[in-house]
């Protein structure tokens, strides 16, 4: 089973560092520099292009915030193909969208130098240099001061911006339907073709709204802040972008604002003469130098991520996975942040757009296959915390849309997103295919049960690890399902059906189903490759409509069954059957994690094989800090409690004993139990409960 990075970023993002880290990579180059770009496209029609670029990128937000509360991970996008679509589709994946990202921040900023020149007279790119340095350095010394400042450049931004728009708003107003009628005629010059190509020159503002996917590791509450944060920053976004881009075309002269790189300026030039110069100018360039400043810092994060995840999986170097002294992946900014200084030297500003523009256009459509891929599969352990809406139209939308976009931007756009792709088969071919050897496969080939060999079965284990480690609170007690499970110690050879055979007598008084269909559930899950087999144990599970609870045997062959397709994997000794209600499916899937995170434990299996009897078998899987084995030898401590009736044991609340066993017996106590000398209680609870028991009986 696979096992979580053993170097973990630090949870510290909150729901407005989402929103912070969204808004604040979208409100940068996409309205200080691109609305006079353009327009020299598309005319007025440029206020239409960035509202459907703002409707375009719903599917891309909704597939991704539903990936990102599947698998919170490092790498977002390269994560999320690489599980669906396999190592190949997420070494193009992840490297074209650190690509990308890079291209995104250092458009961002060139684009706060164009600004910057109003009051410092000193060259661009060198500038840009400077700050891509400076950002980095504050990338390296952590998450948590990074998005302190990202919030602050986001509030300044959003600030300065409405009373742009406010103001601006009164200028159109004052203008006359006649000198707007005249602004916004022609509507469209250039045609349909123009205002397709612009739609997809002006995608690229919209694209950092899913930045936040690659630090969802970082996010707490991550089913909760993700979907919201990007919905409240894509509303943001939207008005802002449609409203600002009308309020420059109503009010600049059109050959003017074609060949404007700093358009918001002059608009405000225009409308801000009421107050003292240069004060009008002043408070668009600090809204500007936010906008940039909170791009570039926030492109740098997500970026860095790309590399780290991609590293922890032995796609590039591993020393790229290494997290420095502040808890943030030192060695993939510091390769990031050199990335951007060269392509802010080497490219032009509009044509950094195109190509940034272009291949996130191509990646969003794979996204939206991913979560097709995702659903489709049926992998029990994928639970997203939130699911898109109008599945699967929302994703044959985003699938399709992109590449009409791309068809307008040129060949050159085509050409750049096709080298990209290029590349990435390349480096999967010669780098990890044949030096590495990733046995890891997607999701895809669980669509398909004739591909079953190639199935990877450690991708199941690796999403209920996932959920264990998101935290979700069990809604049923896993120790007490623990300790009322069913036990079968085998001594004797006994092949998997019989076993199967035996476990669905056992369980069939206690479910709706026939033993014979139970057994052929089970079974068909084992031919599908959809029974975790890992570590010597195996997790086979079904759930159920018409039961209102779980229930659990356990199966312990102490000559073990060789299930793996992996001959060199060790037999199996362990079978946990668990069938569950159908819904909620958290629930039966939360077990599943808690299970597999006892199995995948070193001394798991030794403890197994070696337990006494049923009582130490239930033992053996409940979790050290819930549950409390005490033996009433009647001397010490544990004499008090000979005699007494377990009501009046004194164990604390929040605690309860679940098993006794009294000589080769084990049964479930009541209150009136009555303790007697040599009787082995298990105690199950929270940690506080089970630390006190300890401290009294053991000191």
């Amino acid at each position: 089973m696979p096992k979580l990075p053993k170097e973990k970023l630090k949870k510290d993002l909150r729901l407005f560092d989402v929103y912070a880290i969204c808004t604040g990579a979208m409100f940068s180059s996409g309205f200080f520099l691109l609305p006079g770009i353009a327009t020299a496209s598309a005319g007025p029609s440029t206020v239409l292009a960035y509202l459907i670029a703002g409707i375009l990128i719903l599917p891309a937000m909704l597939s991704k915030a539903e990936l990102s509360t599947a698998m919170p991970r490092a790498g977002g996008t390269y994560y999320f193909l690489d599980r669906s679509l396999g190592p190949m589709a997420g070494t193009i994946g992840g490297m074209g969208t650190w690509l990308a990202l890079v291209l995104k921040s250092s458009f961002a900023l060139v684009g706060m130098g164009a600004y910057l020149v109003f009051f410092v007279d000193i060259p661009v790119k060198p500038l840009a240099v400077a700050l891509t340095v400076m950002f980095a350095a504050l990338n390296i010394m952590g998450a948590k001061e990074t998005s302190g400042l990202q919030r602050i450049l986001v509030i300044i931004m959003v600030g300065v911006l409405s009373f742009f728009i406010v103001q601006g708003l009164a200028e159109v107003f004052s203008l006359g339907n006649e000198t707007l009628s005249r602004q916004f005629t022609p509507f469209a010059p250039f045609g349909t073709s123009g205002l397709l190509a612009t739609v997809g020159l002006v995608f690229v503002s919209y694209a950092g709204l899913t930045k936040v996917s690659s630090v969802a590791e970082e996010v707490r509450n991550p089913d909760r802040n993700i979907p919201l944060g990007m919905m409240l920053s894509l509303a943001t976004a939207t008005f802002i972008y449609v409203v600002g881009v009308f309020i420059m075309v109503a009010v600049l002269d059109a050959n003017e604002l074609r060949s404007d790189l700093t358009p918001v300026a002059t608009a405000a030039e225009s409308f801000f003469d009421w107050l003292p110069s240069p004060i009008g100018l002043l408070i668009i360039v600090i809204a500007a130098v936010a906008a940039f400043a909170s791009t570039g810092n926030a492109g740098i994060m997500s970026a860095s991520r790309y590399p780290l995840a991609m590293a922890r999986d032995n796609l590039v170097t591993p020393r790229l996975a290494t997290i420095g002294r502040f808890g943030t992946p030192t060695r993939a900014i510091v390769i990031t942040s050199a990335l951007m200084v060269f392509v802010i030297v080497a490219l032009d500003v509009q044509g950094i757009a195109k190509l940034a523009s272009a291949f996130q256009l191509l990646i969003f459509s794979l996204v939206n296959v991913a979560v097709i891929v995702m659903r489709e599969s049926h992998i029990p352990s994928y639970v997203p915390g939130y699911r898109s809406p109008l599945y699967p139209w929302v994703q044959i939308v985003g699938v399709i849309t992109p590449f009409i976009l791309i068809s307008q931007m040129g060949w050159l756009a085509i050409v750049v997103s096709l080298g990209i792709v290029l590349l990435g088969i390349v480096w999967y071919r010669y780098y990890v295919r044949d030096n590495i050897k990733v046995e890891r496969e997607g999701a895809i080939y669980h669509l398909f049960a004739r591909l079953g060999q190639y199935r990877y079965e450690g991708l199941d284990g690796e999403l209920r690890s996932i959920l264990k480690e998101k935290g979700i609170t069990d809604e049923s007690p896993f120790e007490k399902l623990v300790t009322d499970a069913i036990v079968l110690d085998l001594d004797e050879p006994v092949d998997y059906e019989d076993i199967v055979a035996r476990a669905s007598d056992l369980l069939a008084p206690h479910v709706p189903l026939t033993s014979r269909e139970l057994a052929a559930n089970f079974m068909e899950g084992y031919a599908y490759g959809l029974t975790p087999v890992s570590q010597g144990a195996a997790l086979p599970h079904q759930r159920l409509a018409s039961i209102d609870e779980p229930r659990l045997l356990m199966v312990r062959s102490r000559h073990g069954l060789d299930l793996a397709s992996d001959q060199k994997k060790d037999p199996v000794h362990a079978i946990f059957f668990l069938v569950s209600p159908e819904t909620p499916p958290g629930k039966h899937l939360r077990t599943l994690a808690n299970i597999a995170g006892r199995i995948d434990e070193t001394d798991f299996l030794e403890q197994w094989k070696a337990a006494g009897g049923d009582q130490e078998l239930r033992e053996t899987l409940l979790r050290h800090d819930r549950y409390f084995t005490l033996t009433i030898d009647g001397r010490g401590k544990t004499a008090e409690l000979v005699g007494r009736p377990l009501r009046e044991a004194g164990f604390p609340t929040g605690t309860i004993v679940a098993l006794i066993r009294r000589g080769t017996q084990s049964a479930v106590p009541g209150a009136n139990t009555v303790l007697e000398k040599d009787d082995r209680l298990t105690v199950i609870g929270e940690p506080d409960g089970i630390s006190m028991l300890q401290e009294r009986f053991q000191g």
